[in-house]
Order: structure tokens, then C-alpha cells, then sequence
């Protein structure tokens, strides 16, 4: 898992890449990354599966901001990425969110 930050001139927002390596899905055929940034919407953020199966999602982040965010591999099975800036006890189950910084 990697988490490319690219802060915009003259803008108030960082264009983050989530990227999910294949391994991290077990031959998943579809990933998304849910979190605040998305209200937790499991289907609003779909990650992009290239030839080699990692998958891929770009979105715009507003600066100065902690969010909290997990990947869901086919609507079933919960991630962390091993490359986040933080983590965080969820208060919905035995489990960490992982925490970009912006």
C-alpha cells in the first residue's frame, strides 16, 4: 500500500493516490477506499484495477485536515494501509482506521 501526496499551487486541496497492492486484496476483483472524506459511503470511492492487479483511486483532500479511511475489498473484507500516517481505535468494532494527514 502507498499514499502519494501532491500539494496544488494556489489551491486549498492535496490530490492524494491510494494505492492497494495486489497481494493486500488476495486476487479481490474489486477495492474501494471508504472514509470521512466519502462519509463512509462503501460505493463512492472505487478503486481502478490495472493489468498486474493493484488498484488505484485519486481524490482531493482539503488542507490542514486529519481523515480517517480503511480499503473494503469486495464489499466484504477490511483493510488498513501499512503506509498511513496514523492510526486510530474505531469506535465501530475491534479494529484500527488508518489516518491520512493533509
Amino acid at each position: 500500500m502507498t499514499i502519494k501526496k501532491q500539494y496544488l499551487k494556489n489551491k486549498s486541496q492535496c490530490k492524494v493516490t491510494f494505492l492497494a497492492q495486489k497481494e493486500m486484496g488476495g486476487g479481490a476483483k474489486e477495492m474501494h477506499v471508504v472514509g470521512e472524506f466519502n462519509q463512509w459511503d462503501k460505493c463512492a470511492t472505487p478503486m481502478k484495477k490495472d493489468k498486474n492487479g493493484t488498484f488505484t483511486a485519486t481524490v482531493n483532500l482539503d488542507l490542514n485536515k486529519k481523515y480517517q479511511f480503511r480499503y473494503l475489498s469486495d464489499g466484504v473484507n477490511w483493510f488498513n494501509d501499512a503506509k498511513a500516517d496514523a492510526y486510530i481505535h474505531s469506535v465501530y468494532g475491534n479494529c484500527d482506521n488508518s489516518v491520512i494527514v493533509i
